[in-house]
């Protein structure tokens, strides 16, 4: 009954990280639009479009998180795990898509020298906000993600935390245009701002392909380097483990599943035998807590005997 009250817990604490990503979203992209479209500013219009991609990010994960959180049923024997996978992988995608907008866009001012920045207080005022917005979500969505193994929560905290970056190169834009309003020789500064946007888009592709390849192993059930060893060394050291072999294991979400097979005297009873499973899963879940550990027993093979 714990167990089931903790897990409850679990599943509301990611969504309520889920949910108040959506809220949050909705604001910034309803602010910017409104402060946009008021002072003409390209740049803001640009960020709420970031936004509102932003926006669809976390509607996805909300509904990967719910999703993923119902329990195995005849058709998902290993539950819905893989809907988080899936939704990170998606959600990757999408910054991709997005970086690459941003590398035409600030590519394109470069080469026009079209820099068409509103400076007002509106505008230092809505993106001052949402960078401090965008911080409490990252923070509160990597926390959840790294507490409970969720890629679609890290992956909707990767989102807001580009958001910081392309916010503050709007801002960094915001500032040099002002600067260059006051210093007719200083009018190169009204290129930083597209600058930064390429140093910055660069630098989330290359967090999102990291992000979208570890998506695509755990959709695949690649093996993460040292499991099996760990795993073998766990149940080796129970005392009638003969030999450990044929192991594998797989992620679904969170969980993770073990099967592996053992090598025990032929000689014991069915008894003595399912005991001895029981206490090699508890000896590979004292390294590996959340996993789900089903162990076949088999008899040692007789050795072969010698022609006569």
């Amino acid at each position: 009954m714990v167990q089931a009250n903790g897990g409850d817990a679990a599943e509301a604490e990611k969504r309520w990280a889920a949910g108040s990503s959506v809220i949050a979203a909705v604001g910034l992209t309803a602010f910017k639009i409104v402060v946009g479209l008021a002072t003409g500013s390209l740049g803001i219009l640009a960020e709420a479009a970031h936004s509102g991609l932003d926006l669809a990010a976390a509607i996805i994960t909300l509904f990967s998180v719910r999703l993923s959180s119902k329990p195995a049923d005849a058709d998902h024997r290993y539950g819905h795990g893989k809907v988080e996978n899936l939704s990170a992988l998606v959600e990757t995608a999408l910054l991709l898509v997005t970086c690459v907008w941003i590398i035409n866009s600030a590519v394109e001012r470069l080469m026009t020298g079209k820099i068409e920045i509103e400076v007002n207080i509106w505008a230092f005022l809505v993106i001052v906000t949402s960078i401090l917005v965008d911080v409490s979500r990252s923070r509160v969505l990597y926390r959840a993600a790294r507490k409970y193994g969720s890629q679609a929560l890290e992956a909707d905290a990767l989102h807001f935390s580009t958001d910081i970056w392309s916010s503050a190169v709007v801002l960094l834009g915001l500032i040099c245009v002002k600067l260059s309003d006051w210093r007719t020789d200083w009018s190169v500064l009204h290129y930083a701002d597209a600058v930064a946007a390429l140093i910055v888009a660069v630098f989330v592709i290359g967090v999102s392909i990291r992000l979208g390849m570890r998506s695509v192993h755990g959709l695949l059930d690649a093996a993460p380097t040292g499991l099996e060893s760990r795993i073998r060394a766990a149940a080796g050291v129970v005392p009638g483990v003969l030999d450990c072999h044929h192991i594998r294991f797989r992620r679904s979400g969170n969980q993770l599943f073990v099967d592996m097979h053992v090598h025990v005297d032929g000689e014991q009873t069915l008894r003595q035998a399912h005991m001895l499973t029981e206490e090699i899963e508890r000896a590979v879940q004292t390294v590996l807590p959340e996993a789900d550990v089903t162990v076949h027993a088999e008899p040692l093979p007789d050795a072969p005997r010698a022609q006569a």
